[in-house]
């Protein structure tokens, strides 16, 4: 329904899923990340690093494959909010913040620390490493929840775009 301006209100499920595209997409995106520049470029660590090297890589593998089921779930959802025109891109934007973040704080946290399924970086002294890496999840986890806070009510102009 338009107001005064022309303008279309955002039904709430597509302000939930532009949301939760954006989730996927940011896991999917942090994932990816990780695994290609420190698992395959940087020879860092491996998702498992308690076996051996041929453990390690197909550990690599599955964790790939599980960031691309993420990021193409998710553009998959984006093609229909945009098929709808019903994409807020600033929500889904927000969204892939706070999903990259809750990622990298949960695999800082309880994969390298409680599960101890690796380390970043197998160095005497990794604390500057976790501290680096969970402060930037946080960091990430901050300026999404502000995004999203800042576009609790969406509004829709006639051409799709989102204010």
């Amino acid at each position: 329904m338009a107001d005064k301006s022309g303008n279309h209100k955002v039904s709430g499920i597509y302000l939930r899923r532009s949301l939760w595209s954006g989730l996927l997409f940011g896991i999917g995106l942090i994932a990816f990340i990780d695994e290609t520049v420190f698992h395959q470029l940087l020879h860092w660590h491996h998702f498992y690093d308690k076996s051996t090297l041929e453990i390690g890589l197909v550990s690599d593998g599955l964790f790939h494959a599980f960031s691309w089921f993420s990021t193409i779930g998710a553009l998959f959802m984006l093609a229909d909010l945009k098929r709808r025109e019903a994409w807020h891109v600033k929500r889904w934007w927000g969204g892939v913040l706070l999903g990259a973040g809750v990622f990298q704080l949960y695999d800082g946290i309880i994969q390298h620390k409680l599960m101890l399924l690796h380390q970043i970086r197998y160095v005497d002294n990794v604390f500057y490493y976790d501290m680096i890496w969970n402060i930037f999840a946080l960091a990430m986890i901050g300026i999404g929840t502000a995004i999203i806070s800042a576009t609790g009510k969406g509004t829709i102009r006639q051409k799709g775009r989102f204010q």
